[in-house]
């Protein structure tokens, strides 16, 4: 009995795995980034940079991406493991297309004022943002693709279709993250733009085929024949 109950736990979360190994390649690999990129870059600008004002009160939207991110993830890890394995390869292939960029294209961006133009509560966590993150490896905008990925899942759940507050909200919430990655000049127009490509494009990788949803229930199958 109590072998069934560890093999019907271990089936449950086993898809948890891969989001662990490659959480950990993530870090270390962006980490390596921050650390190396901090002189040679290209610098990422166009014209349109320079019309966006500063707004510090859009901190708060992107600040609470960590939390939307990590919701999305878990609610569909423990309700849905086909839409969870959707946003897993979503996130993870863009984001490892970032990591790639960053590394063989090192960039960054001098948008950020030389100074708070005013002093509340708003521009100490911009401030204190800047500090812990440098103006380097942005494009695309990972705040930004993944914001996308995350609201698509919502939209393309079908346990939350009737669920129109939360579906509203996720929308609410993916366009001021969005939006907040420029008007606290932490990425460039250019970054965003290259972000929706890409979302488009796995979108219709990931979304509008069913190879992989195929190919993951094909693996389910192949799972469950294994002997316990």
């Amino acid at each position: 009995m109590e072998t069934f109950r560890k093999h019907k736990w271990t089936s449950k979360y086993i898809h948890a795995i891969p989001l662990m190994i490659y959480g950990i390649i993530y870090l270390l690999w962006f980490r390596h980034l921050e650390e190396t990129v901090t002189g040679h870059y290209q610098i990422i600008h166009v014209s349109l940079d320079d019309m966006i004002p500063f707004c510090e009160v859009f901190v708060i939207p992107y600040m609470l991406w960590f939390a939307y991110v990590v919701v999305v993830v878990a609610y569909f890890f423990l309700h849905d493991k086909e839409d969870y394995f959707r946003i897993f390869v979503f996130l993870c292939t863009g984001m490892t297309v970032f990591l790639l960029i960053s590394t063989l294209w090192p960039n960054g961006h001098r948008l950020r004022p030389h100074a708070m133009p005013r002093e509340n509560i708003f521009t100490y966590l911009v401030s204190a943002l800047y500090k812990a993150d440098t103006p380097t490896n942005l494009w695309p905008s990972i705040h930004v693709y993944n914001s996308l990925g995350c609201h698509i899942a919502v939209m393309k759940s079908q346990r939350l279709k009737k669920h129109k507050g939360i579906r509203i909200g996720s929308f609410i919430l993916c366009a001021s993250i969005i939006m907040s990655t420029m008007f606290i000049k932490q990425h460039s127009v250019f970054d965003v733009v290259t972000a929706f490509i890409m979302a488009a494009i796995m979108y219709g990788i990931v979304y509008s085929t069913n190879t992989l949803l195929h190919s993951y229930r094909n693996m389910q199958k192949h799972l469950k024949r294994k002997p316990v």
